[in-house]
């Protein structure tokens, strides 16, 4: 791969540019510096299909000026991360909402001895992506029926389209908390164990808790949360030094149905931790934020990041309804209703992306509302988007047809964003 020297013409206002040779010009007939940012226009998911052009095109879409460059003329757009199943078998997905377009990522290193990976994290931070824990099974462990958690860690840079594999978690877990402190370039984690997809209530429960410093690659383990916490969220709320680390929900302890079936007790309330940059507070309890009878547990949450914000929007999907967290008043208000109801108890992806909220269904054929067209993508297994705006309070849709070669189950499926 051609390496490049930075230009000497650049102003102390730009970032700094590429100075290409005159052998490896960009675009015949153009500057570099105006060929770069006519291809730093060009969107994340069509990179790999004209990165074989020419030497050149293939080493300007594989530096990291590319994305500096897309960043600071606001040329980055929002790509959600689909993983079906197993990353290490079936290639992770990444879709682009604005173009339409879908792109197949590596699968991540595989381990001979474990597979079914599942109830994993996948988190962004940079131009990187995150794959954290999750539950497994092991041919070398007894008896194989009983899954594992992992402690493993990988990421995927997407300078280079590859994958890295870090340092292991200091204790193994699965369906976790989980945040990015962006500006300090870690990521906590926190509760989790170990579950069964089809019997989770038998799965293990833990409370550790630990941050992964991105420079070192080094686990550090934090103040343990105040008791057993699996299937929790976690997130952000605050800027700059002053920041709280959220978890929410999730399952503790468990009960059994006529002393054979176990069942989750779900958590009502929430516990936060103060998190600066040399250190971290203790843990305080948030009292439980619904009543008996509104609802079981708790939905699937997103985080919305808006600066006109005090505070970061915390928005859940509970069936058909949208609801936000008011913090004053520690309860959850309606905030709107999806348009297109899914049927009960489907399967439904929920992300945010731009500061909209993506909810995502699968659509079946046999629909007489839709266009013949629809009808045909709905037999191929489509993929309707509908996308709420906070602010404006307004929805829009679209529809698209994923390219997985598996059946497409948001109840299991890892959905990740990130900003490229």
């Amino acid at each position: 791969m051609a390496q490049f020297p930075l230009s000497s013409s650049s102003s102390s206002a730009s970032p700094p540019l590429l100075s290409i040779d005159e052998c490896l010009t960009l675009i015949p007939g153009l500057p570099n510096d105006m060929a770069e940012q006519i291809l730093s226009m060009v969107p994340y998911s069509h990179h790999s299909r004209i990165k074989c052009t020419c030497k050149a095109w293939y080493a300007f879409l594989s530096s990291k000026t590319l994305i500096t460059l897309r960043h600071h003329f606001c040329h980055h757009t929002y790509l959600l991360c689909i993983f079906p199943q197993d990353p290490s078998i079936f290639s992770p997905y990444l879709f682009d909402p604005q173009n339409l377009a879908w792109r197949p990522l590596p699968p991540m290193p595989c381990n001979p001895h474990v597979y079914g990976l599942c109830n994993f994290t996948s988190i962004s931070l940079g131009p990187n992506l995150y794959v954290l824990g999750g539950s497994l099974f092991d041919t070398r462990s007894f008896p194989v029926d009983l899954p594992l958690p992992s402690s493993s860690a990988f990421r995927f840079n997407f300078v280079d389209s590859s994958w890295d594999q870090l340092a292991p978690m200091l204790s193994p877990r699965g369906s976790f908390a989980c945040a990015a402190i962006p500006n300090l370039g870690q990521i906590i984690v926190a509760g989790g164990g170990s579950r069964h997809i089809l019997f989770g209530a038998a799965g293990s429960r833990m409370s550790s808790v630990e941050r992964y410093d991105v420079g070192r690659d080094e686990w550090v383990a934090m103040d343990g949360l105040p008791r057993y916490r699996a299937g929790c969220v976690g997130f952000l709320v605050g800027s700059g030094e002053e920041r709280e680390f959220w978890v929410m929900g999730g399952y503790g302890e468990s009960r059994t149905i006529s002393m054979m079936f176990p069942m989750d007790e779900y958590y009502k309330d929430a516990v936060v931790m103060d998190v600066k940059k040399n250190g971290c507070g203790k843990w305080r309890d948030v009292g439980d934020m619904w009543r008996e009878g509104e609802r079981a547990r708790l939905g699937k949450i997103v985080v919305v990041e808006d600066c006109d914000w005090d505070r970061p929007g915390v928005f859940m999907l509970d069936n058909n309804d949208i609801f936000r967290y008011d913090m004053v008043s520690n309860s959850w208000q309606n905030e709107s209703a999806v348009p297109r109801k899914a049927p009960c108890n489907s399967s439904c992806g929920f992300v945010v992306m731009d500061g909209e909220l993506h909810v995502m269904t699968l659509l079946k054929g046999g629909d007489s509302t839709e266009s013949r067209r629809s009808r045909q993508q709905k037999r191929a297994g489509s993929i309707f988007i509908q996308i709420y705006h906070p602010r404006k309070k307004t929805w829009r849709s679209l529809i698209t047809k994923p390219p997985f070669h598996c059946p497409l189950d948001f109840n299991t499926a890892v959905l990740c964003t990130i900003q490229l």
